[in-house]
């Protein structure tokens, strides 16, 4: 199964919730970058991957859905499979790959084991796993993503052509968001996200400076000095992906 990586069009931080951050943001399904997650016969259970990843979430994935009231499902059905994963989307670059990678497991793991699931209830297991995994299992081409990832509405969008640029950066998330909330949290723009909400990412690529469109935009390069010769572009996420609209 291809698990597609994201972009973010814009990303406006709204509001806080505890210790996580809310969001409005334009996410867009990149269909020409994606990894490829498969369920093979095996005489046990492995994870096997072209790249080491520690604490890899498909794991995480797996054993959500098992404390979801289906282990003995897992269990028997991967005693006999092993998963493989072939990674081309790279890590910690504002792509969401892992998140995509959590999502692909849950929804081919209730096809294989025919858990007859809705959408709704793989949405709510995935919240538990990643704040962008709802948007992966929907598997809409663009929507605008709120709360914190568990809000997901389609938007019918005109996305022009972008180039993509992923600096050997990789950038923390967590650290990102953290930068936000202790230097920039003043500059949260309610009205100014629920306007670009509104736009399709056309009219917001063509219309707006790359640090208004996303807020963490500050926190990445003042976090990540070495992604300056990246600044004139737009930011993916918490970075490091930046892109541009191709001329």
């Amino acid at each position: 199964m291809k698990s597609y990586a994201k972009i973010n069009i814009f990303l406006k931080i709204v509001g806080t919730r505890g210790d996580y951050h809310e969001i409005l943001s334009r996410f867009v399904l990149l269909g020409e970058l994606f990894d490829e997650i498969n369920f093979e016969k095996a005489s046990k259970f492995s994870l096997e991957s072209n790249v080491n990843i520690e604490n890899n979430i498909i794991l995480k994935a797996k054993n959500e859905l098992a404390r979801a009231g289906f282990a003995n499902e897992i269990d028997e059905f991967f005693s006999s499979h092993k998963i493989t994963l072939r990674k081309n989307i790279p890590m910690g670059a504002g792509l969401g790959g892992g998140s995509s990678n959590a999502a692909s497991f849950l929804v081919m793991a209730n096809e294989s084991l025919n858990l007859k699931l809705s959408r709704e209830r793989l949405c709510e297991i995935g919240s538990k796993i990643g704040a962008d995994v709802a948007f992966f299992i929907h598997g809409f081409k663009a929507a605008n993503v709120s709360g914190i990832g568990e809000k997901v509405e389609e938007f019918n969008d005109d996305v022009p052509s972008l180039e993509i640029f992923t600096p050997d950066v990789f950038c923390s998330t967590p650290e990102v968001y953290k930068k936000f909330r202790s230097d920039f949290m003043q500059n949260i723009n309610v009205k100014m996200a629920n306007n670009f909400a509104n736009l399709s990412s056309r009219e917001l690529l063509e219309n707006f400076k790359n640090y208004e469109l996303n807020d963490l935009y500050a926190p990445c390069f003042a976090l990540y000095p070495q992604l300056k010769i990246y600044r004139d572009k737009f930011l993916s996420g918490s970075g490091s992906t930046t892109f541009e609209v191709k001329r």
